[in-house]
């Protein structure tokens, strides 16, 4: 069985944080959204993965993956030229997957679980044209909402339903025979110029193919906007974090909690409160962390308060009374200016500076 993951796409909804890199790529606890994916496709025995990449953001998303050695695994980039639907995706990679069975995979989505189990029942019923994971949601309409009948099959499957028949939720993994490709060529685009695979999927059904479920009773994230970036990051901390120390750690400091502190990282008359993750050759000096705050490699922060937060690689933080519940990205400065900006709560893009007003000033422990 070979694996397939989709990680092309824009990120509109994750602005102005991924106007410089791939969405997939936004770190979690200190690691791009990417690797857990991986990491769940290569522990249920799928090694050769497929990755969908965009144009855009294609080259960043080789440089950060690699071949696939890393992971244990072997991956092959394919492009997709252009953004039209999983289902394209999915003709896309045809190629690629040739004869056999896949794990589509969608590159922004994170389970709490691991995939094993679904891909190993998968094998053993041939009968099957293909499988879907689905999580019971409060909001079904905001999703591709599955309905099934008793025997524990998907009769009927509807993108995004104004009056759902179901609270069945797609959480972005699918398995899938060769059937698909028939599937596909037999729909036509959405509304909004897409194909979807809910229309392929509802294809195979109509053609007598039989699909098949396996409900997550964990947690699902996906990670599409701010708030949903950090309650990922909440989520993860809060499941998978170790305690770890490589760094250093003066004695005026007190740390609580799980703290993983990266090595060449300095902590200095400061207080960390975890879930907390450090990352490499990070600084931090007369401040207070946490918690469930996630700090990149490089990061500097100093006479100030971070909680609720994630700050990616080389961002600084200098003298701000408090920032929460706010996403700071690569390389930015935030330090007190003139401007009266009243937000604590941010989201900010790579390479530019913030300057809060005074009122935010101090911090410390």
């Amino acid at each position: 069985m070979k694996g397939l993951i989709l990680a092309g796409g824009s990120g509109t909804r994750l602005r102005p944080l991924t106007y410089t890199g791939a969405k997939q790529l936004v770190p979690v606890a200190n690691r791009p959204i990417l690797f857990y994916v991986v990491d769940n496709l290569v522990g249920a025995g799928v090694t050769d993965i497929g990755i969908i990449i965009a144009p855009e953001t294609g080259d960043e998303i080789r440089r950060t993956l690699g071949d696939g050695a890393s992971f244990g695994a072997r991956f092959s980039y394919l492009v997709q030229d252009r953004p039209a639907g999983l289902a394209h995706a999915v003709t896309t990679a045809q190629g690629f997957l040739g004869s056999d069975d896949f794990v589509m995979y969608l590159g922004d989505n994170l389970i709490g679980t691991a995939i094993t189990d679904s891909v190993r029942d998968f094998r053993d019923r041939p009968e099957l044209a293909a499988s879907v994971m689905l999580k019971e949601v409060p909001n079904p309409s905001s999703f591709g909402v599955a309905e099934v009948d008793a025997a524990g099959n998907v009769t009927r499957l509807v993108e995004k339903p104004k009056e759902p028949r179901s609270n069945l939720a797609l959480v972005g993994i699918y398995l899938f025979r060769q059937s698909i490709f028939d599937a596909i060529a037999r729909i036509v685009p959405s509304a909004r110029g897409e194909l979807e695979i809910t229309d392929a999927i509802s294809k195979l059904i109509e053609l007598g193919g039989k699909v098949a479920f396996n409900r997550v009773t964990s947690w699902w994230l996906d990670t599409g906007k701010k708030d949903d970036l950090l309650l990922a990051n909440d989520t993860v901390l809060d499941d998978w974090l170790r305690s770890e120390n490589l760094g250093e750690l003066d004695d005026a400091s007190r740390v609580s909690g799980r703290v993983r502190v990266g090595r060449g990282s300095r902590i200095e008359r400061s207080t960390i409160r975890g879930p907390v993750t450090i990352g490499e050759n990070a600084r931090i000096s007369d401040a207070r962390i946490g918690p469930f705050t996630s700090i990149g490699d490089g990061v500097i922060i100093e006479r100030s308060t971070v909680e609720h937060s994630v700050l990616l690689t080389g961002a600084r933080v200098s003298d701000i009374a408090r920032i929460e519940d706010s996403v700071i990205g690569r390389r930015v400065v935030v330090r007190p200016g003139t401007s009266h900006h009243g937000a604590l709560a941010l989201m900010v893009g790579d390479d530019c500076v913030v300057e809060l007003s005074t009122e935010h000033r101090g911090g410390g422990r």
